[in-house]
């Protein structure tokens, strides 16, 4: 790879996007052949991919929005990263197709005779159902395309001339559009998570869910920024600062997380209702015990410590480790969410959890990857971007 220092366009793009949906394709087919084997396993295994890629996407979203409402100077030179991971999430939209067949699989209320026999299900029936299921899922990727779209559009068109109404455009589309990212991504996680066991319910479910994304999101972030200037593009403009500045947001989210999953915890574990504490219950039985608690410590407990330190946020031989491991972890905690629903009585870890979450990885590589490279990597006319340069912190 290589890059024009003038334009920060990339000059040679190398075969990385290829690659990247090379191995998609191999997972792709391999899910293929695992919904012969088991259409049951496929199907969770591809809800549980689905949603992992997406929260990286919805995560990327998020992070654009936020820079602009709060006039962020640090994360100018970083911007396009994430406006290339919200870029993604209409083509998402696609790999939500084989959940919808799977509907029955996945989802108890889907079955019309199972809620004629259950009082709870039947009051929940005006919110669960089919027809309506499928409406807030067109709902929900078609907010995150008009605000993916629109603060993609106003960004490339502030390298052509930046104006202070472009800037107030993309605050302004920023503003309402965090209010509906928070709805969306909301009831999105209620529809496509919380429903796989339509008995259960928290209020707080959406924001966990929300903060593992973030947590995700600066970890694939970091990660490929780490992997880009070892390749010595972007080297003379994201420093150790910008490093030190992500490390700090990735712990401020891994502290985010471990509150609402505490939270969530303590107010049903103090309440004692059954239809709450049946949920935390299936996930101390068996080999989940064991799991339950390797998400404390590998998503809190571990990462706090390290990342706590100045030296850890700064040394990039840390952080690639660190973010590496959040990354994977981000997985392991939508596999504890989603899988107990099907395996009730133990952690049954099957090769299509990871041919669903590499089949839907390689083509988010590639788009990803696309996208990037098509535009320059820095907003090259972003009134703050020689601020963002030198940023120390």
């Amino acid at each position: 790879m290589q890059i024009d220092r003038t334009t920060y366009r990339m000059t040679d793009k190398g075969n990385y996007g290829n690659i990247a949906l090379t191995i998609g394709a191999i997972g792709l087919v391999a899910s293929a052949i695992g919904y012969f084997v088991d259409s049951r396993q496929f199907y969770f295994s591809w809800l549980t991919g689905f949603t992992f890629w997406v929260t990286i996407g919805a995560g990327g979203l998020f992070f654009t929005m936020l820079h602009h409402l709060v006039g962020a100077r640090w994360s100018v030179v970083v911007r396009r990263f994430a406006e290339a991971a919200a870029w993604t999430l209409p083509f998402m939209a696609i790999f939500f197709i084989p959940v919808i067949f799977g509907m029955h699989d996945l989802y108890h209320w889907s079955h019309s005779e199972a809620v004629a026999h259950d009082q709870l299900l039947q009051w929940k029936e005006p919110f669960l159902n089919i027809p309506f299921f499928i409406i807030r899922f067109v709902i929900y990727f078609g907010v995150w395309f008009l605000l993916s779209y629109l603060l993609n559009k106003y960004s490339l068109q502030q390298d052509e001339a930046a104006t202070i109404e472009l800037r107030q455009k993309m605050r302004t589309v920023s503003a309402p559009g965090m209010i509906a990212f928070a709805l969306t991504i909301t009831f999105a996680s209620f529809d496509w998570l919380m429903s796989l066991e339509a008995h259960w319910y928290s209020t707080i479910f959406g924001v966990y869910i929300f903060s593992g994304g973030v947590v995700g999101f600066l970890s694939f972030l970091t990660m490929f920024v780490l992997y880009m200037n070892k390749k010595n593009i972007l080297d003379d403009v994201i420093t150790k600062e910008h490093y030190h500045d992500l490390g700090k947001l990735t712990f401020a989210f891994i502290i985010f997380w471990a509150y609402m999953a505490f939270s969530q915890y303590l107010l049903i574990w103090y309440a004692n209702i059954p239809e709450e504490t049946i949920w935390f219950r299936q996930r101390w039985v068996g080999s989940w015990k064991g799991l339950s608690l390797f998400l404390v410590l590998g998503n809190f407990v571990v990462p706090f410590l390290i990342l706590i330190t100045r030296l850890a946020k700064r040394k990039p031989a840390f952080l690639k480790i660190m973010v590496a491991w959040l990354f994977f972890m981000h997985f392991i905690d939508l596999y504890w969410v989603v899988m107990p629903s099907l395996h009730a009585e133990g952690a049954a870890i099957s090769w299509m959890d990871f041919a669903a979450v590499i089949g839907i990885g390689g083509i988010f590589c590639r788009l990803y990857f696309r996208r990037l490279t098509s535009v320059p990597l820095v907003p090259v006319k972003d009134p703050k971007l020689r601020e963002s340069i030198h940023q120390v912190s």
